[in-house]
């Protein structure tokens, strides 16, 4: 097995250290692992999405006063078919999206969420 040295925020190793128990696993190594396994899953969820999709994409951020999700709505606007802004507790925000798209053009906003890196939580709930 390859050691890798990673620098985390303390934010992460505590959710580091969150996953480690509720999974009851024996470390942080541990953690990690099953944490990439997850988020493998995910990709490759994404990757078999074929032509066209529909769902609700739900965001939660904690950057109220930041634009970032305003100009990712406005760039994607065409596959946007409602959404919804809600303040929720700590000043983060709630984000619900009903989306209708082709695979490609949604997989692109995606993958933009998740480079951005300011969303707390992503979750898409397909209907078809």
């Amino acid at each position: 097995m390859t050691i890798i040295s990673v620098s985390l925020p303390e934010e992460s190793i505590l959710s580091l250290d969150r996953i480690k128990e509720h999974l009851d696993l024996a470390g942080r190594s541990e953690a990690v692992r099953t944490s990439v396994r997850m988020a493998e899953a995910e990709m490759k969820d994404m990757e078999r999405m074929d032509g066209d999709v529909e769902g609700v994409l739900i965001v939660v951020h904690s950057t109220h006063h930041d634009q970032w999700v305003g100009m990712l709505q406005h760039r994607y606007e065409s596959i946007i078919r409602t959404q919804l802004h809600s303040h929720l507790q700590n000043r983060k925000c709630l984000e619900v999206m009903i989306i209708s798209s082709g695979s490609d053009v949604f997989g692109e906003m995606m993958k933009e969420i998740y480079r951005i890196g300011k969303a707390d939580y992503v979750k898409f709930v397909r209907s078809r």
